[in-house]
C-alpha cells in the first residue's frame, strides 16, 4: 500500500478488483468517525489524478459528487429555479430543456463539462434552430449551472465563457395590408373572438393585455362630470371610449414594462365592438348560471375563465381562412398590423410608440421595422409620385 501527500492530506493507494482504489484521510467527522474520500481507476496514475481533483473540489467547496451529471444540474434547475413563473413559461423551458438540453448533454458529468462542449452542442443546433430559439436553450444551461455554482457544486460556468451561434432565419412577423385587414374583420363577425380582434387591431394591444383586460378598465367619457367611468356604471350611452392597458396575462399580472401602462382611447368601430360583445356575454353568463365563474374579464370562456392563448390562436387561424389570406398567421400580427396601418397613414413613430407602450422610438424601429413602411420607404414613394406623374403626363 503506497502512502502519498495530495495537497496537505495523506493518502494512500492500492489494489482492488480489477484496478486501484485511493483514500484521502479527510481526520475525524465530529462523531470521532474516521473520514475518508475514496476514487477508483484502472492504473494508479488515473486514481492519483481523481484523488488530486477531489482535492481541489474539496478545498474550493465543491459538493457535487463525480457522479452528478448535467441531466441531474437541469433537473435540479426546473424543480427549484423556476420560482413565481407562470405555468405556461415553466412548460415551455421544461419543453426545451427535455428537447435540446438533456438529450445531448445530459450524460456528461457537471464537473467535466467544457466550453469546447458546449460550442459543438450550439453549432449542432444552429443549423435546425432559429436564433431566438437557440438563445432560450443557450440561457437554460447558463442558469442551470449558475443554480449548481450557488450550491457549490461547480466552480465556474463554462456556458458563460460561450457565444451564441446564429441559427436558422425563423418566419419574420408580418402585417396585414389594409384590405386583408378589413376582410380578416369582416369574417372575425361570427366568431366568439370578434371583439377581440377588433380591438387587437384598432389599439395595438399585446395578446397578452388583450386577454387580462377587465370591464371596470373599459371607461365611457361623462362630460357633465370631466372624467372617465367604467361602462359597468355608466353603460355604453356615450360617445367617448378608453381602456386602461393596466394589465396581462402574466405572472403578477403586470404589463410587460411600467411604460406598457397606458390609456388608449377607442375608435368607434371597437367601442361598437366591445357594445355588442358587453351583451353577447351577458347572455352567456344567464345560459352558464351557477357554473359561471366572475372574473371581471372582457375576453373569458363561455363560463367566464380566462382565455388560452392557444385557443386564441386557433380561433384566429379560423377566421384568416374565411377570410381568404391562409391560416399562416398569428394574434400578436395584429399588433403588427396596427403599426403598420398608423405607420401607413403617416402618423409618426414617436405617437406610435407611446400607442403601443414602448419606452423609446429604438424598441418601435427594431421590432416593427417591417411595419414602418412610410419611414423606410419615404424616399422611393416620393420618386415614384413624381417620376409616376410625369410618366403619365408624356403619356
Amino acid at each position: 500500500m503506497a502512502k502519498i501527500l495530495i495537497g496537505k492530506y495523506e493518502a494512500t493507494i492500492y489494489p482492488e478488483g480489477d484496478g486501484f482504489t485511493g483514500a484521502v484521510s479527510l481526520g475525524f467527522a465530529p462523531d470521532g468517525k474516521r473520514r475518508r474520500l475514496k476514487r477508483k481507476g484502472k492504473t494508479k496514475t488515473q486514481v492519483k489524478d481523481k484523488l488530486i481533483k477531489a482535492v481541489k473540489d474539496l478545498e474550493s467547496g465543491v459538493t457535487a459528487s463525480a457522479t452528478y451529471t448535467m441531466r441531474d444540474t437541469v433537473d435540479d434547475w426546473l424543480r427549484k429555479g423556476l420560482k413565481g413563473r407562470s405555468e405556461g413559461t415553466i412548460t415551455k423551458l421544461r419543453i426545451l430543456a427535455e428537447t435540446h438540453v438533456i438529450p445531448k448533454l445530459g450524460k456528461t458529468k457537471l464537473q467535466d463539462l467544457r466550453a469546447d462542449h458546449v460550442d459543438e452542442w450550439l453549432d449542432g443546433l444552429s443549423g435546425d434552430l432559429a436564433t431566438r430559439t437557440l438563445r432560450d436553450v443557450h440561457s437554460i444551461l447558463k442558469r442551470a449551472i449558475r443554480q449548481a455554482q450557488a450550491r457549490d457544486k461547480v466552480v465556474r460556468n463554462v456556458a458563460e465563457l460561450v457565444t451564441t451561434p446564429t441559427g436558422k432565419e425563423g418566419r419574420p412577423s408580418k402585417a396585414l395590408t389594409q384590405d386583408q385587414a378589413e376582410n380578416v374583420l369582416k369574417a372575425a363577425r361570427s366568431s366568439g373572438i370578434s371583439a377581440y380582434v377588433v380591438i387587437s387591431l384598432t389599439t395595438g394591444v399585446r395578446t397578452e393585455e388583450a386577454r387580462a383586460l377587465c370591464w371596470d378598465h373599459v371607461v365611457a367619457w361623462i362630460p357633465a362630470q370631466k372624467k372617465w367611468q367604467p361602462v359597468t356604471e355608466a353603460g355604453f350611452n356615450h360617445k367617448r371610449f378608453a381602456i386602461y392597458v393596466w394589465r396581462a396575462d402574466r405572472v403578477g399580472g403586470d404589463t410587460k414594462t411600467r411604460r406598457s401602462r397606458r390609456t388608449l382611447e377607442l375608435p368607434t368601430m371597437a367601442a361598437q365592438s366591445l357594445k355588442q360583445h358587453h351583451t353577447r356575454q351577458g347572455a352567456q353568463r344567464l345560459a352558464a348560471g351557477e357554473e359561471w365563474q366572475d372574473h371581471n374579464l372582457v375576453f373569458c370562456t363561455s363560463v367566464g375563465t380566462g382565455l388560452d392563448a392557444a385557443n386564441v390562436r386557433r380561433a384566429f387561424r379560423k377566421i384568416t381562412q374565411d377570410a381568404g389570406i391562409g391560416t399562416d398567421w398569428t394574434p400578436r400580427e395584429l399588433r403588427h398590423s396596427f403599426v403598420s396601418i398608423m405607420s401607413d397613414q403617416g402618423v409618426p413613430i414617436e405617437t406610435i410608440a407611446d400607442l403601443v407602450g414602448h419606452a423609446g422610438t429604438s424598441v418601435t424601429e427594431e421590432v416593427y421595422r417591417h411595419q414602418l413602411r412610410p419611414v423606410i420607404t419615404k424616399g422611393a414613394q416620393a420618386m415614384n409620385i413624381v417620376f409616376g406623374r410625369s410618366r403619365a403626363e408624356s403619356e
